[in-house]
C-alpha cells in the first residue's frame, strides 16, 4: 500500500512540473502558450472519400429518415376469420429518397404490404396491413410489423392490437 501511494505520489508531481515541449512555449510563469500549436481539422468529405469503401460511401450518401403518423393501430373488436385492414402513412423526413426494403410481420394471421416505389424527400406512401384473426386467436391480441429502409435506425417497429370475438 506505501509504494502504491509513493508510486501515485511520484505521478503526480512530475506530470505537474513545468514543461517545455513542441506543443507550446514555456514563459515561467506555469502558463504554456499554445498559440503557434496546430491542431487537425475535421477531415474533409475527399479525406473521406479515400478512407472508405465505394459500399461504405454507398451506404453513408442514401441515409435518410422517417416517421409514422402512428406506430401503434387498435382495430378494437373484430371478428375471426374477417380482413381487418390499417393504414400507417410514412414520411420521408431525410434528404435522400426513403426505399422501405422489408415489412415483415411476427404473425402468419398479419400480412403488410410495403411501398413499392422509393419516396422521395417531403413525401409520404402508406404501409398497408391486414390482421386476418384465426380461430385460435381469440381475446386481446397484439402483433408487430418491422420495417426495414434506408435510415439510420434501419428498422422501426409498428403494432397492431385487437379483440378478436367468435363467429
Amino acid at each position: 500500500m506505501k509504494i502504491q501511494i509513493c508510486l501515485l505520489t511520484s505521478i503526480l508531481l512530475f506530470s505537474c512540473s513545468e514543461k517545455k515541449d513542441d506543443s507550446g512555449k514555456s514563459d515561467g510563469s506555469g502558463k504554456t502558450d499554445y498559440s503557434s500549436t496546430i491542431i487537425a481539422e475535421d477531415p474533409t468529405e475527399e479525406e473521406l472519400k479515400k478512407e472508405l469503401s465505394e459500399s461504405e460511401l454507398e451506404k453513408i450518401s442514401n441515409v435518410t429518415s422517417m416517421s409514422f403518423d402512428k406506430t401503434v393501430h387498435d382495430y378494437g373488436k373484430v371478428i375471426v376469420d374477417t380482413d381487418n385492414k390499417a393504414f400507417f402513412t410514412v414520411t420521408n423526413t431525410g434528404t435522400k429518397p426513403l426505399i422501405i426494403e422489408n415489412v415483415a410481420a411476427s404473425c402468419g394471421c398479419t400480412t403488410p404490404k410495403k411501398p413499392e416505389k422509393p419516396i422521395p424527400p417531403g413525401k409520404s406512401d402508406r404501409i398497408e396491413v391486414v390482421f386476418h384473426p384465426r380461430d385460435g386467436q381469440l381475446d386481446a391480441q397484439e402483433k408487430s410489423v418491422t420495417v426495414s429502409a434506408n435510415t439510420d435506425s434501419k428498422m422501426e417497429v409498428l403494432k397492431i392490437k385487437a379483440f378478436v370475438l367468435p363467429k
